[in-house]
């Protein structure tokens, strides 16, 4: 289940049903679960703790060194759940202070040449295309599509099920349910991911109204989000109101023009 050519510290932790491809590297501190897979050229450093049944491609880097210039050598780590996939040549840094993480989940889809910096925060069944980079400090929820060479400002919050389209950029919280066109722009809601999340017709309608008022009324925020405090109060609302309410950067607003762009809300 090792290749000869691998070089793994003696203080590793491997279980017994790890695949360690061709010269593939685990440092000291690292920890890997069971039926976990490393293909050729991956290196695992730092205090890598990494869970059941991950597969990692050929060429990945986890638990480097972030890339801080505060950074003084402590020995920081990354968590990673199980069932993830890491596509060729994936870096993942681990965290730039001891007492704190780089974390992730469960169940997500990293392809090849992404990049999650340090401190990052990502949920479970995350996408992450290819060449997309998260900047340190940020968090993707649960759900999100992060499309190909799109680019996350470090300590940005991504909410859950929302979408970058391809090679779009935020520098201000991309609110839950929506799609990100542009630089901080948004255009509506995710509704494909809606559907595939089993949301209701009905939940996806109350959804298209709670965005209109948040959005497209040329409300302030603030005053939208009391207004719609007042009509909304669906578990998915809720969701809303509280990432917009927990904002410490400022949110993506509406870039759409005229009533056809209703479109894409539905």
């Amino acid at each position: 289940m090792i290749n000869p050519t691998a070089i793994i510290h003696p203080s590793a932790q491997i279980d017994s049903s790890v695949r360690v491809g061709p010269y593939a590297v685990i440092d000291e501190g690292v920890q890997v679960g069971p039926h976990c897979i490393l293909g050729p050229h991956v290196y695992l450093t730092g205090r890598a703790r990494i869970g059941e049944h991950n597969h990692f491609f050929a060429g990945c880097v986890i638990g480097e060194a972030p890339q801080d210039l505060k950074y003084a050598g402590a020995a920081t780590s990354v968590q990673i759940g199980g069932h993830n996939v890491f596509r060729e040549h994936v870096t993942v840094h681990r965290s730039a202070k001891a007492g704190e993480d780089t974390a992730i989940g469960s169940n997500n889809f990293l392809m090849a040449h992404a990049h999650v910096g340090h401190n990052c925060q990502v949920g479970n069944f995350v996408i992450i295309a290819n060449g997309a980079m998260l900047g340190g400090h940020a968090a993707v929820h649960d759900r999100a599509f992060i499309s190909g060479n799109c680019l996350v400002h470090q300590f940005v919050r991504v909410g859950t099920l929302a979408l970058m389209q391809g090679g779009s950029a935020v520098s201000k919280d991309l609110p839950p349910f929506t799609v990100a066109r542009g630089d901080n722009g948004i255009c509506g809601l995710n509704t494909v991911g809606l559907r595939r999340a089993s949301m209701s017709a009905s939940e996806r309608l109350e959804l298209k109204q709670l965005y209109r008022v948040l959005f497209r009324e040329g409300l302030t925020l603030r005053a939208a989000m009391q207004k719609a405090a007042k009509q909304f109060s669906s578990p998915a609302a809720k969701i809303m109101l509280e990432f917009l309410a927990g904002s410490k950067r400022g949110v993506c607003s509406d870039t759409s023009k005229g009533a056809g762009s209703d479109q894409e809300l539905e």
